[in-house]
Formats: structure tokens, C-alpha cells, sequence
């Protein structure tokens, strides 16, 4: 199975069919769900030392052993079979590979990523590797983290450590996932590891993660075969507006230049937004910050743009005594995540509310997806992360109905066929997640699974929602008008 179509194909707005040749998979990532925390050489990242703080993930929770997929990863392969999956998208534990972030790897921590590789290829599953999904490893935190430019370079040595190894296996790769997570809930408002609030390290930590997406990139193509595609995961905020004010449209400005385009300017564009820059000049020296050569190296051509997309955004202009960041959907914290531009209040697009609390709106995905193709329409996009935690639970009879979460994926696919059809070049979709999973500061209490996880058993239950998933993928389409889903 080739990674990504060469051509979309237009659809109509009444075909509830994906094109031929459509990507439809299913993401988790490291922490989340392999454990064996101390196997193999692994030593810890910033999430081990993150959740082994008390206070920090709800009820003490650690991805110690999460959903036990290094050593159930068979069975979580066969399972993907029978669901009819054509992707797999998985993190690779980068202290699991290379325990202190610099030097060789340790082989013992590659092969768990080659037997993964390996099982996948053998059930006709395409193996979809990202390098960074949030856990650098501790002894790089202990010496900077991603506010210190080194970190850059270390990464880019260990997208070369992982294209020597699975090059000839995996031929589609991304950089990093999420790194507006990884830099404003990290370094900013500290409810992500390694949980600092320090805005200078949060714009010092973004500007590290685009140069290492850069260096990463060229390490790839220097090291992968030329039909090989690369990628970076963004989650692009849909951001609007609450009202029809100037001082409304200003807060949108801004939180779009923090949230967003202070990764696409760089990657996709080769400059920083001159407004973000205005807006931050007073926290970091810009022109320190970014070397010569540096947007060059960052601007690297990628093959496909990853797009994770849960809710949209929806700001106004602060006003006195407003809390201004306890809706953006991003953890309760004294300090905003916002860098530069805190002084924003943030709502729920409507009372439609996930057990995350985040409003339940399709379009947003729609008009996310709609606005990229028009922004670059050379660029194919992916959607790498979609999904919605629900309070399941296990039936009398044994089974999990989620009719929530299949109605929820219904109106997010129909939003995907719909910007097909107005010219988005999505060449797939990610479900997010497989399983249920280690939901970072929320512990074990949110499930986002396809597939219900028993943590005292490690029993595996697929839920309602994932044999509807199997019967999408079955048709390449969509239920039609009448059809029970």
C-alpha cells in the first residue's frame, strides 16, 4: 500500500464516499500505552519524572505500565487486522532508543520498534512512525530541554539513529507531534512535562522544536530511500472570534499567531509572523534567538502536514476579572499558556461537551482544513489525531456501547468528506485513539480508546464505535441517509 495518493480525486457533496486510495488508521503514542517504564536499557523522559511528582497527573497515575502494548503489541496488531485498519500511527520512546539523548542507541530498544514494524507489515498494516510524541528524555531536560539550542541537534542525531534502523521498513515519518504542546504546556503553563512556567523558555523551547523539525528533516533525507515521506503533526487551533469587534478580532489575531502561526510561518512559509514577533518582543530577543541559516533549515520541504484537530478556539478581549485560560481546553494552571498574549478570555463554542470538557463542533475541522488547502494548496494534508473521550463502561453483558463517540466520529468524518469535496487534498484519516490510554495530567480517568482497556486485567474490548470504525473502513464510506451508525 503506497503512504499517500498521488491526486484526489473531487466528490460531490451527496457522495458520502473517501476517495480510493484513502488512509484510514489509528494513532497512539509511547508513554501513553507501552510500559515497561524500565525494560531494555529505557531510562526515564520528562513524563516518567513529570507523573512520579505528586500533584502533578490526577490520583498519581504514571504510564509505568499504561495499556501494556510492549508487551501485548501481537495482540493490539491482530486486533488492528480485524478492524480492517490500513495505517498504524506510533511514537517512538526516544529513551527507550538512546537512553541519555546522546550516542549510540541501544539495540534491545530498537528491536521492540522492528518487531512492531515487522507484525504490522505482516498484516498489511502501513507503519506510521513519529520520532517525538512529548517525551524527551530527562537527562536532556537535566541539561536544557528544549530552551537550550543543543536539544535541537540531538534530535536531528536521533532521526538519523532511526532512519538507519527502520528506513527500509517504514516509509512514511513524522518530526514531531504537537510541539505547541510540548513548548506552552511544558515550559508555560506547566501542566505538561517537564511543567516549568517560564515564558522566555516557552518561545525559546517553540523556535528549538521548529529548528529541531528542520535538522530532523534533513537527517531523515539524508539517511531514508527517495520514496520516503516526511511530516510534521501540528494542532492547529481553529481560532474565531467570539463577536464581531475589533477588540475580539485583535484577541483571535493573537492567539492565532501564538497557537498556530508561530510553527507555520517558520515551516510552512520561512519567516516568523511579524506580528507574533511584535507581540513577544518584550519576553525574548528574537534576533538572538534565531541564528543565521536557521529558517532554512526549518522551512525544509515535508511531504504531507499532519493536522490534529479536537475543538475550535473561540476568544474575546479580556475583561477586568475574567478567567481568562479556563476554557482553551488546555489544563487548569496560574500561568497561561499563552505567552505574550494572556490577556484573552477564552469559551466553549457551544454546551456540546466531551468528557474532557471541549465543546463537540465538526466544522471546525471542516473550515481548518477548507482554510489550509487555501493557504497551501501544493501541500497534502492528514488528519493525524481526531476522537473524543466519553465515560464508558463495561455493559452487564459485556460489550461498551459509545453511541457519544459514534456520533462523534460520524460528523468529524462527513467535516473531512466535505472539504474533500471543496478541493482539501486530506489524503487520510487517524482515529485517536486505539486504545484506551494514559491521558497524560488526567491519569487513567479519560478514555479516548476505539477500544475499551480493563487496567487490572489488560483486557482488551473493542467498543461500539470501533466496529462502526471497521465497517467505514470496509466501505470507504460513510453510512448513507436511513443507515443505522
Amino acid at each position: 500500500m503506497t503512504a499517500v495518493r498521488t491526486e484526489t480525486t473531487a466528490q460531490s457533496a451527496s457522495d458520502t464516499s473517501f476517495p480510493p486510495g484513502f488512509i484510514w488508521g489509528a494513532a497512539t503514542a509511547a508513554y501513553q500505552v507501552e510500559g515497561a517504564a524500565t525494560e531494555d536499557g529505557r531510562t526515564p523522559s520528562i513524563w516518567d519524572t513529570y507523573s512520579h511528582t505528586p500533584g502533578k497527573v490526577l490520583n498519581g497515575d504514571t504510564g509505568d505500565i499504561a495499556a501494556d502494548h510492549y508487551h501485548r503489541y501481537r495482540d493490539d496488531v491482530a486486533l488492528m487486522k480485524d478492524l480492517g485498519l490500513k495505517a498504524y500511527r506510533f511514537s517512538v520512546s526516544w529513551s527507550r532508543v538512546q537512553p541519555t539523548g546522546r550516542g549510540p542507541a541501544v539495540e534491545r530498544g530498537l528491536d521492540f520498534y522492528r518487531r512492531l514494524t515487522d507484525e504490522l507489515l505482516e498484516a498489511g498494516i502501513t507503519p506510521v512512525a513519529t520520532l517525538y510524541h512529548w517525551d524527551l528524555p530527562q537527562e536532556l531536560e537535566d541539561a536544557g530541554g528544549w530552551p537550550h539550542r543543543d536539544t535541537a541537534d540531538r534530535f536531528a542525531d536521533y532521526a538519523e539513529i532511526m532512519a538507519r534502523a527502520l528506513g527500509d521498513r517504514i516509509g512514511v515519518w513524522t518530526t514531531l507531534n504537537e510541539p505547541w504542546c510540548s513548548a506552552f504546556l511544558g515550559y508555560g503553563s506547566g501542566v505538561h512535562a517537564p511543567g516549568r512556567t517560564d515564558p522566555a523558555a516557552t518561545l525559546r523551547a517553540a523556535h528549538h522544536l521548529n529548528l529541531a523539525h528542520g535538522k530532523a528533516i534533513g537527517a531523515l533525507r539524508d539517511n531514508l530511500p527517495s520514496t520516503a515521506q516526511t511530516s510534521i503533526t501540528l494542532n492547529l487551533h481553529q481560532v474565531r472570534p467570539l463577536g464581531d469587534s475589533a477588540a475580539d478580532a485583535e484577541a483571535a489575531r493573537r492567539i492565532d499567531a501564538v497557537g498556530n502561526r508561530i510553527f507555520t510561518g517558520p515551516i510552512l512559509d520561512g519567516a516568523y509572523p511579524e506580528d507574533l514577533l511584535a507581540d513577544t518582543a518584550h519576553i525574548v530577543d528574537w534576533a538572538e534567538l534565531v541564528h543565521d541559516g536557521d529558517l532554512a533549515e526549518i522551512s525544509r520541504p515535508i511531504d504531507v502536514l499532519g493536522v490534529n484537530y479536537y475543538a475550535p478556539t473561540v476568544v474575546s478581549a479580556a475583561a477586568d476579572g475574567d478567567a481568562s485560560t479556563r476554557n482553551d481546553g488546555h489544563g487548569a494552571s496560574d500561568h497561561s499558556p499563552w505567552t505574550g498574549s494572556s490577556d484573552v478570555t477564552f469559551h466553549l463554542a457551544n454546551d456540546q461537551l466531551t468528557a474532557m470538557n471541549w465543546a463537540i463542533d465538526p466544522n471546525g475541522l471542516h473550515t481548518l482544513l477548507t482554510d489550509l488547502a487555501a493557504s497551501h494548496p501544493e501541500l497534502p494534508l492528514m488528519v493525524t489525531e481526531n476522537g473524543a473521550a466519553f465515560d464508558d463502561y463495561i455493559s452487564p453483558e459485556g460489550r461498551v456501547n459509545d453511541p457519544q463517540r459514534i456520533a462523534y466520529l460520524h460528523a468529524h468524518l462527513d467535516a473531512v468528506r466535505r472539504a474533500i469535496a471543496d478541493g482539501a487534498d486530506v489524503r487520510g484519516y487517524f482515529l485517536w485513539s486505539l486504545l484506551d490510554n494514559f491521558e497524560w495530567g488526567y491519569g487513567y480517568s479519560k478514555r479516548f480508546g476505539a477500544v475499551y482497556v480493563d487496567y487490572s486485567t489488560q483486557r482488551r474490548i473493542p467498543k461500539a464505535s470501533a466496529h462502526w470504525y471497521a465497517e467505514v473502513i470496509g466501505r470507504n464510506a460513510l453510512p448513507g441517509v436511513g443507515e443505522r451508525g
